[in-house]
C-alpha cells in the first residue's frame, strides 16, 4: 500500500511567512529526505504484505511457516495502523473525510490559541524572564564587556553612528522648529528683569562690576582711537563757518586728547568720582530690576521682540546644522574627541560597575523591575501576536510545512510500528502455540 496518490506534494510552500534563499534550500532538502523516508517505510510495509500474501497463498504448514505468517500479519497491521495515524495528522487518509483525521488542518486555530497561551505562560511570564536574567548574570557580563577598551570603542562607534542616523532622519525644518519652540518655552517662562537683577547681584558679589566699568572705558577709548578721522570730520561739519580750519582742528585735537586722557585716568584711579557714581548706580540696579514695574515691563517687551524675531529662528537653524555637521565628522573619525570621550566614559562605567557591588545589585533590580513591567504590560499582546499570526496561515500549507519539519521522524514511526508489530505478532503466536 502506498501513500503517493493521496498526499499533497511535499514541495508545496506555505505563504504564511517569507523565507530566505538559505531557508528555501533547507525546505527542498527536507522534502527530499521526507520522500526517501516515506519510500523506505512504504517499501517495508509492501514487503511484509507480500510476505504475508505469499505464505498464505502457498498454504505452507509447519511451525516456522506459522511464525512467519503471524509475524508478517502483525507487521502489516502495525504498519498500516501507523501509516493511518501519521497520515491523519496532516490530511484525510485516502482522501476519505474520516472523523478526527487531518488534525492539524482542522485544529489549526485551536493549536494557535494553545501555542499562544503556552508562549505566554512559559516564555513571557515575569517570573520566568527574571529567573532567566538572574541565571544569565547580565550585569556582571555587561560590566566585563564594557571594561574592555576595544569593546567600548566598538560600542561607541555604533552609538555615534546611530545618533548621526537619527539626526539625518530628522528634517532641518523640523529640528529648527523644535529648537525654537523649546527655547521659546524655556525663555517665555522666565521673568527677564528679576533674572537680570540676580545676575547683576552675583556680578557685584564677585567684584566683576569693577571689571565691567574698566571694560566700558576701554571700549570707549578704543572707539575714539578707531574713529578719529570720522569724529573730526563730523566736528568740522558742526563747527561754525566763520571759525578758521586751523582753530577748530586744534580745538578738536585738544578735546580728543583730553577725553582719552580722562578715560585713562578714570581707569587707573579706583577712587575716581565717576567710578564711585557708577558703583553706586550698579549697586542699586538689582533692587530696581527686581521691584520696578517699569523695568519689568521693558524686559518683557524686549523678550517678546527677541522671541518673535527672525534672528532667533536663524540662530536656532544654524545651531542645529552646525551640531549635526560636527556630529557627522566626529562620528566618522575613530580618533575624534567624541569617540574617545564616549569610549572613555563607557570603559569607566564598565570598571565602576564591575567593582561596585551595590551598583550591580541596584541595576539588577532595575532590570528585573523593567522586565516584569514589560512582561505584565505586553504578554497578552505578544501572545495574541503568536495566535493571530498562526490563525492567518493557510491550514493546508501549514500542515505541509509541519510535515516537512516532522515527517521524516514520523516515517520512522511507521517503520518502527511495522517492526514492533512483527515482534508482537511473533510473541502472541508463541503464546498461542504454548497454550495449545
Amino acid at each position: 500500500m502506498t501513500t503517493s496518490s493521496t498526499e499533497t506534494p511535499v514541495t508545496a510552500r506555505t505563504t504564511a511567512a517569507p523565507v530566505s534563499g538559505l531557508e528555501r534550500e533547507s525546505v527542498e532538502l527536507r522534502a527530499r529526505r521526507l520522500a526517501a523516508a516515506r519510500r523506505r517505510a512504504t517499501a517495508l510495509l509492501v514487503a511484509v504484505t507480500a510476505l504475508f500474501i505469499g505464505v498464505t497463498a502457498a498454504r505452507w504448514h509447519g511451525t516456522f511457516a506459522g511464525y512467519v505468517q503471524a509475524g508478517a500479519e502483525a507487521a502489516m497491521v502495525g504498519g498500516v495502523a501507523d501509516w493511518f495515524a501519521v497520515t491523519a495528522l496532516f490530511r484525510h487518509p485516502l482522501g476519505l473525510p474520516i472523523p478526527h483525521t487531518a488534525v492539524i488542518v482542522e485544529r489549526k486555530d485551536r493549536f494557535a490559541a494553545t501555542l499562544g497561551q503556552f508562549v505566554q505562560e512559559n516564555f513571557l511570564n515575569a517570573d520566568v524572564l527574571t529567573e532567566r536574567l538572574r541565571a544569565a548574570k547580565v550585569v556582571p557580563r555587561l560590566a566585563a564587556w564594557l571594561a574592555d577598551e576595544d569593546n567600548a570603542a566598538r560600542f561607541a562607534g555604533h552609538a555615534a553612528d546611530l545618533v548621526v542616523t537619527a539626526a539625518e532622519a530628522l528634517r532641518d525644518e523640523d529640528a529648527q522648529r523644535i529648537l525654537t519652540g523649546e527655547l521659546t518655552r524655556a525663555v517665555d517662562s522666565l521673568d527677564v528683569a528679576p533674572l537680570a537683577g540676580r545676575l547683576v547681584r552675583a556680578l557685584i558679589a564677585e567684584g566683576h562690576h569693577a571689571e565691567l566699568f574698566n571694560g566700558i572705558l576701554s571700549g570707549v577709548d578704543h572707539y575714539l582711537e578707531e574713529h578719529y578721522e570720522e569724529l573730526r570730520d563730523r566736528f568740522e561739519i558742526e563747527a561754525p563757518r566763520w571759525v578758521p580750519d586751523l582753530v577748530y582742528r586744534r580745538v578738536y585735537d585738544r578735546i580728543y586728547t583730553r577725553l582719552r586722557e580722562r578715560l585713562a585716568a578714570m581707569a587707573a584711579d579706583p577712587d575716581d568720582e565717576t567710578r564711585q557714581k557708577f558703583e553706586e548706580w550698579i549697586a542699586g540696579l538689582p533692587d530696581r530690576l527686581e521691584t520696578s514695574p517699569e523695568l519689568r515691563e521693558r524686559g518683557e517687551r524686549i523678550k517678546r521682540e527677541v522671541l518673535g524675531s527672525a534672528g532667533l529662528r536663524d540662530w536656532s537653524s544654524a545651531l542645529w546644522k552646525n551640531a549635526k555637521e560636527t556630529m557627522r565628522v566626529q562620528a566618522a573619525d575613530p580618533e575624534s574627541e567624541l569617540r574617545h570621550r564616549m569610549t572613555g566614559a563607557l570603559t569607566a562605567a564598565g570598571s565602576r560597575l564591575g567593582s561596585d557591588q551595590r551598583l550591580q545589585e541596584g541595576l539588577d533590580r532595575m532590570i528585573e523591575s523593567g522586565t516584569r513591567a514589560l512582561a505584565d504590560q505586553f504578554h497578552d499582546e505578544l501572545a495574541g501576536l503568536v495566535t493571530g499570526t498562526i490563525e492567518r496561515w493557510d491550514a493546508t500549507q501549514t500542515a505541509t510545512q509541519l510535515e516537512l519539519l516532522l515527517g521524516r521522524d514520523l516515517q520512522f514511526i511507521r517503520i518502527n510500528g511495522t517492526v514492533v508489530g512483527a515482534g508482537v505478532g511473533l510473541i502472541l503466536h508463541a503464546i498461542a502455540m504454548a497454550l495449545a
